[in-house]
């Protein structure tokens, strides 16, 4: 069988060697690099979704105005969230049967969940919504393949 890929021989072998560096080493610390990766991304989408003129006011449920979402804000929300994020990887892989797979099932689908809370926020401009949505998506797309890897490495 032929396996066949679109990164030449040096990025084949940066690759390699970045994940078997992350393989090694704890869960708690490739968690952590992860959400920093993926804090830096987001605030960058956002920073760029600022630039183009997207208003960043948003209003949680309840509220009678939107409030400013500060510059810093999207890389504060991701180190915030992802905390719980790390614990689960964490337990999954000194419990989880297969902790890869239960990790992704679950934080996917509570990525999915967590589009709610822009879909419905009040007094929000919908660019606005939609740069939220995304912005957990951006996250997602980082953080969580990071870890699956990492848990896809955990032996029993």
């Amino acid at each position: 069988m032929t396996v066949t890929t679109s990164q030449t021989p040096s990025a084949q072998v940066r690759s390699a060697r970045v994940s078997g560096l992350l393989a090694t080493r704890p869960v708690w610390l490739v968690g952590l690099l992860a959400t920093l990766a993926g804090a830096v991304v987001t605030e960058l989408f956002a920073l760029a979704a600022r630039a183009a003129g997207v208003p960043m006011e948003a209003a949680s449920p309840g509220a009678k105005e939107a409030a400013q979402i500060p510059v810093g804000g999207f890389f504060g929300g991701v180190v915030f969230w992802s905390v719980a994020g790390i614990v689960l990887a964490v337990a999954l892989a000194r419990w989880a049967r297969r902790p890869a797979r239960t990790f992704t099932v679950t934080t996917v689908a509570l990525t999915v969940l967590s589009l709610v809370g822009p879909a419905v926020a009040p007094h929000t401009a919908l660019s606005t919504q939609a740069v939220l949505a995304v912005s957990h998506l951006v996250a997602a797309a980082v953080i969580i393949p990071a870890l699956a890897g990492r848990l896809s490495h955990v032996r029993r």
